[in-house]
């Protein structure tokens, strides 16, 4: 990812990829819509974050190719080696803040043991994993930064994103569209995510 967050896209042809400034705002607003569209429930956590995400922005410090969706299971690995040989599914990239970038990855250090993504619960020392703090300091030894600001907003962005997500999915299910046989499963967690997404925005600074 910080390699990635490191090429130039003027250097690459990708000057006209997408707009550099204000990403944040054009994100939340997109999946505010996104929920609005395909909303089914009445989640009070989610009314407040439309509420404040907008309100409380932060000042966006970089711009460079952002994947959009870069996770654990977006990669392919080498056989005989801890080394990514490729990224896949690349809908979502653009020029953007390479910080949603980063928390995305990194917002399974902040949600709950689930079977799947989710590591608070998890020893991580005994499963091999680092910590948060260790994966935050190697991002910024990657890419010159001395620290990350506004960690715990961007986790609340990209939660309120991933419930965005989720709902769209749930209404598909309810539609009978629903793309993946997991998706039961997957919209079962919606209220959590949602209640995940205000716990970090009052770390952020949000008040009720």
């Amino acid at each position: 990812m910080a390699a990635l967050h490191a090429v130039d896209p003027g250097a690459v042809g990708l000057t006209d990829f997408g707009r550099p400034g204000n990403y944040i705002q054009r994100q939340v607003e997109r999946w505010t819509k996104q929920y609005r569209a395909s909303q089914t429930d009445d989640l009070p956590e989610v009314e407040k974050l439309i509420e404040w995400l907008p309100r409380t922005l932060p000042e966006q410090s970089r711009a460079s190719i952002v994947h959009g969706d870069y996770r654990i299971d977006n990669l392919i690995y080498a056989q005989d080696a801890p080394r990514v040989l490729a990224v896949l599914d690349w809908e979502l990239a653009t020029i953007g803040d390479p910080l949603a970038d980063f928390t995305y990855l990194a917002m399974s250090w902040v949600m709950p043991r689930d079977g799947r993504s989710g590591l608070i619960g998890v020893n991580l020392e005994e499963a091999g994993l680092p910590t948060l703090d260790e994966v935050v300091a190697r991002y910024c030894d990657a890419t010159g930064r001395q620290r990350l600001e506004d960690l715990h907003w961007y986790f609340a962005y990209n939660l309120f994103r991933t419930v965005g997500i989720v709902q769209g999915i749930k209404k598909r299910m309810i539609d009978g569209n629903a793309s993946s046989s997991h998706a039961a499963a997957t919209v079962e967690n919606i209220a959590l995510l949602a209640k995940a997404a205000w716990s970090q925005a009052r770390k952020a600074g949000a008040v009720n």
